[in-house]
């Protein structure tokens, strides 16, 4: 599925205040991520395995609503799940070159 038809239909099932259009799904998505973080944390403690497929369908739901409530932001701002997708990958890139350069200068500077 394509992160824009997915925006779209997940919205198709949002229900909250429209005067909290940022704020709900703002705090919903804290609230998901720490569910996540939740379960993760839970393995841990409990010497579970994150190869276990229960565990991983778990953790799945809750990405998921992780990513509804990101796609709900992005629509509020008027963006769509692509448009997020693609700052992203360039922010990345740029950090991604910004390393690249540190490290080089790093090796040069040991070098003399």
């Amino acid at each position: 599925m394509e992160l824009n038809e997915y925006q779209k239909r997940a919205l198709s099932t949002a229900v909250y205040p429209l005067d909290s259009e940022i704020i709900y799904p703002a705090l919903g998505l804290c609230g998901e991520a720490g569910e996540v973080a939740e379960k993760i944390k839970k393995i841990l403690r409990d010497g579970g395995s994150f190869t276990d497929p229960k565990t991983v369908v778990a953790i799945a739901k809750e990405l998921g609503d992780v990513l509804f409530y990101i796609a709900a932001i992005a629509d509020n701002l008027g963006l769509t799940m692509d448009d997020v997708g693609n700052i992203n990958l360039e922010k990345l890139r740029m950090r991604t070159e910004r390393l690249i350069h540190l490290k080089a200068t790093e090796m040069i500077d040991e070098l003399y």
